[in-house]
């Protein structure tokens, strides 16, 4: 007997909720979690997951496990997430780009507001404006000069359309009016490689990786994008006080879960991550990577609903005047 979708759709919605609501009659959790990020291993949002992992499994009394799910600026991981069975076991790390994805995406396959349940901040990361190692300028303002002569042949590396790399390179080249030749990876740390190993030439990336790099002398660095200096890298001046007044780009992380997902479960997530940013070793760790925890009341479901809504509204305009679009 074939079925009308809208009542094929009903009964499968029904049954994943029966089968999550029998998960949780036998005590959540009781085998491993899926943490899915949408980048690539090595990348800055996979670092912040892995230090998470952890943490979050001891809480909660069994093992995160960390997934990669790549493509399409983190769209095809949170669509996944999305679809998946709201029973506690697959959890989503990701960055602005949920915020950003409505204005850049024309079939975007999901709803951030509305196919997703909250389950808190996690840690805000500044970025660095950085170059290979062998790159000519020394200084932001040779850089900016040399961007506007040699513009046809200058490489800029991101992480994929939507991410905060590519977001922060579109600010920049706005900023001094160059438009460079982009170059798009599946993640900031296949474009990190290519950038130390000199095939591109300029990136935009978060601390939570670049930090080591930096203190190894491996890249160039030109600033970062605080308007105060960082206690990690304290030597390093900003953008704004090189002269580009008011530039800031400050990547913020969240926690989700699948619509629907049980609310004890939400609330055990919800404990696990408050406990793992309050471990001593995890806020040491964020701080060398000159990473902040966000206040407590913003690692709550309301916290993160109420701040991907403001930076729903916040960037929408930016993506829209700017003209990106993705199909």
């Amino acid at each position: 007997m074939n079925l009308p979708r809208r009542i094929l759709t009903g009964v499968i919605t029904a049954s994943a909720l029966l089968a999550a609501a029998a998960v949780q009659a036998q005590g959540y959790p009781n085998r491993p979690i899926a943490l899915v990020v949408p980048f690539a291993a090595g990348g800055p949002t996979d670092v912040v997951a892995r230090m998470l992992a952890v943490p979050l499994g001891k809480s909660l009394g069994t093992t995160v496990v960390v997934e990669n799910t790549l493509g399409a600026g983190g769209t095809i991981a949170a669509n996944r997430v999305a679809r998946a069975t709201p029973d506690g076991y697959t959890i989503f790390i990701h960055h602005m780009g949920m915020a950003t994805a409505p204005a850049l995406y024309r079939k975007l396959p999901f709803d951030p507001l509305k196919d997703f349940e909250y389950i808190g901040q996690v840690v805000d990361v500044p970025m660095t404006l950085l170059a290979r190692k062998d790159f000519p300028p020394n200084n932001l303002k040779e850089l900016i000069t040399y961007l506007r002569a040699n513009r046809e042949k200058v490489m800029l590396a991101n992480a994929g359309l939507g991410a905060v790399s590519h977001l922060c390179g579109m600010l920049f080249q706005s900023t001094i009016g160059v438009d460079l030749t982009t170059v798009p990876y599946k993640g900031t740390g296949p474009a990190m490689t290519d950038l130390i190993g000199g095939q591109v030439d300029v990136l935009c990336d978060q601390t939570t990786q670049t930090v080591p790099i930096i203190k190894d002398n491996r890249v160039k660095v030109y600033g970062v994008t605080t308007t105060k200096r960082l206690a990690g890298l304290p030597n390093i001046p900003t953008l704004d006080e090189q002269g580009m007044k008011g530039f800031e780009v400050k990547v913020w992380h969240g926690l989700y879960a699948p619509k629907n997902t049980p609310k004890d479960a939400l609330d055990k997530l919800n404990k696990a991550l408050r406990d793992a940013l309050n471990d001593p070793v995890i806020r040491q760790r964020m701080a060398e990577l000159s990473s902040d925890i966000p206040p407590m009341d913003k690692i709550t479901p309301e916290g993160l609903r109420t701040h991907l809504e403001a930076e729903i509204a916040k960037w929408g305009p930016v993506i829209r005047k700017a003209g990106v679009y993705a199909d």
